[in-house]
């Protein structure tokens, strides 16, 4: 099939990826849109994979307010040269991710940054409470593990399905942006006040 102009450019306004690779995809999937996406996508983890054990020191400490200040988000992200800090895609993605921290108020970047006392509370919870609802005995370590799964998909930023795309995860998003970008992507540290919670 021929690859057109205005099918590549249709294909980097939906994905941000460099031209050649809007190209190269469209190539790949015989001019289909959306098996071009996933290619990018796909290739995007790739690409991901290899930059993450590149350092990550430039970046930006996003503030975001929201509810006239009810709720207020600082969050770093960091990229690896100075002049991905100032592009405005990463810019884009830094204010997006302080947006998710304030709607969905995660407590740890990453699921392995939670305590495993904490797991094992939690655990120990969804034990009592299948107990209550009369699951037989051989079923509960699987709803124990469903319930802990669920949980560190509540509280871990990187897990997150992304409050304006469900179907994409915290983590999903930055790969992508990794993808269009070329430069790894690390969500450093967050903290998130809400005023007239207790400090804790």
């Amino acid at each position: 099939m021929q690859i057109t102009t205005e099918m590549i450019k249709q294909l980097r306004a939906a994905t941000n990826a460099p031209m050649l690779d809007c190209r190269k995809a469209l190539q790949e999937a015989d001019g289909d849109f959306d098996k071009a996406v996933d290619w990018l996508r796909e290739k995007g983890m790739a690409t991901a994979a290899k930059r993450s054990d590149r350092e990550a020191s430039n970046g930006v400490v996003e503030l975001y307010a929201h509810g006239g200040g009810r709720v207020g988000v600082m969050v770093e992200v960091n990229c690896e040269t100075d002049f991905v800090a100032r592009n405005e895609q990463f810019r884009n993605l830094a204010h997006e991710i302080a947006l998710q921290i304030a709607a969905a108020a995660p407590k740890y970047v990453s699921a392995d940054e939670i305590p495993a006392a904490e797991l094992e509370r939690e655990a120990e919870i969804a034990r009592t409470r299948a107990k209550e609802e009369g699951k037989p005995e051989n079923i509960l370590p699987k709803i124990v593990e469903g319930r802990i799964e669920k949980y560190k998909d509540e509280v871990s930023l990187l897990r997150q399905a992304y409050i304006r795309d469900e179907s994409v995860t915290i983590e999903k998003l930055i790969l992508q942006n990794v993808a269009a970008i070329g430069e790894s992507i690390v969500v450093r540290r967050f903290q998130r006040w809400e005023l007239g919670e207790s400090v804790g």
